[in-house]
């Protein structure tokens, strides 16, 4: 069998292709699975898994969560927000104490960019990286790319547009390694206050005109704004970002040609894209959902096989 070049999952920087489309291949055959009335396989009923959770998740921890169990793994959630954490214990006497419980593997969302690194230096167990900060969140770009490739057959030389906050957001960092990785054209759109300095350096462009780069791209990544990341004002009201960056059903219909439409969660309906474009059937949000538990299946069976 084939295995990963990496014993961790802590940004897609640190992949090569082959290790994205092994990624694939083995979530398509959980996709089958996932699809079954017998959801279950038992893959990984010796190996123990701790979710920790330093900052707030709906989606994505319920995504593991779901992926884990289907695999049949030994489960530890660990929420932060309610442990000694806010009592002042560090990331690594926490990981210890989980790690005595002898935990394989890993899964840690934290605020601070670089945690999982610091984290797989230290401590034996194999990390997967749910989200770092404004750094790097890898399996959303794997499940996003992934559903790229189901939607139109192959991400290599397509055109995507990421729009929005790029500048706070992590998702949009590994979307565009994870593209570029695969040879797919790269804009990012938004305010020239949300675009980092020298993004161009990554291999992408940037367009300030929606409408231009939405008739350039084959698919539109719709990122929301990050609030709880501003600590000052990066564009005048909601409002004007909306008429400048938002897409409705009107400016969706006058276009050149069908796009897609793509969006990580959560969305803010009525400020990037409206109800009717969230729903429309250029839509694939819903698949990125279901996607997004055979990614993570995928990632964590492969890291695990290389804990034996």
């Amino acid at each position: 069998m084939s295995e990963l070049s990496v014993k961790h999952l802590l940004g897609i920087k640190y992949l090569n292709e082959k290790d994205i489309q092994l990624i694939f291949e083995t979530a398509d055959q959980f996709k089958e699975v996932i699809n079954r009335s017998i959801k279950k396989v038992p893959s990984l009923r010796d190996i123990t898994i701790a979710n920790i959770f330093f900052e707030n998740s709906t989606r994505t921890r319920l995504s593991f969560e779901l992926a884990e169990k289907r695999l049949s793994a030994d489960i530890v959630n660990f929420s932060a927000a309610q442990s000694s954490v806010k009592k002042g214990e560090t990331l690594i006497d926490t990981v210890n104490n989980i790690l005595s419980m002898k935990v394989d593997m890993v899964v840690m969302r934290h605020p601070n960019p670089g945690a999982g690194i610091f984290l797989s230096k230290h401590v034996k167990a194999s990390i997967v990286n749910a989200g770092d900060g404004a750094h790097e969140h890898p399996t959303q770009a794997l499940l996003d790319s992934y559903s790229i490739r189901e939607k139109l057959g192959g991400v290599a030389g397509k055109n995507v547009v990421i729009v929005g906050d790029i500048l706070h957001s992590r998702v949009a960092l590994s979307n565009i390694f994870a593209l570029k990785l695969q040879g797919a054209n790269v804009k990012v759109c938004g305010p020239k206050t949300l675009i980092p300095k020298h993004i161009e350096s990554l291999g992408v462009t940037v367009e300030t005109d929606l409408r231009k780069a939405l008739n350039w791209c084959d698919v539109a990544n719709m990122l929301r704004i990050q609030n709880e990341r501003m600590d000052i004002s990066y564009f005048p009201t909601t409002r004007e970002y909306t008429q400048q960056f938002g897409v409705n059903k009107k400016l969706l219909d006058s276009l050149d040609k069908e796009i897609v439409i793509m969006h990580p969660g959560p969305i803010n309906r009525g400020v990037e894209i409206t109800s009717d474009v969230a729903d429309s059937k250029q839509s694939i949000i819903l698949n990125q959902v279901e996607n997004g538990v055979a990614i993570r299946m995928a990632v964590i069976y492969l890291l695990a096989s290389k804990i034996k």
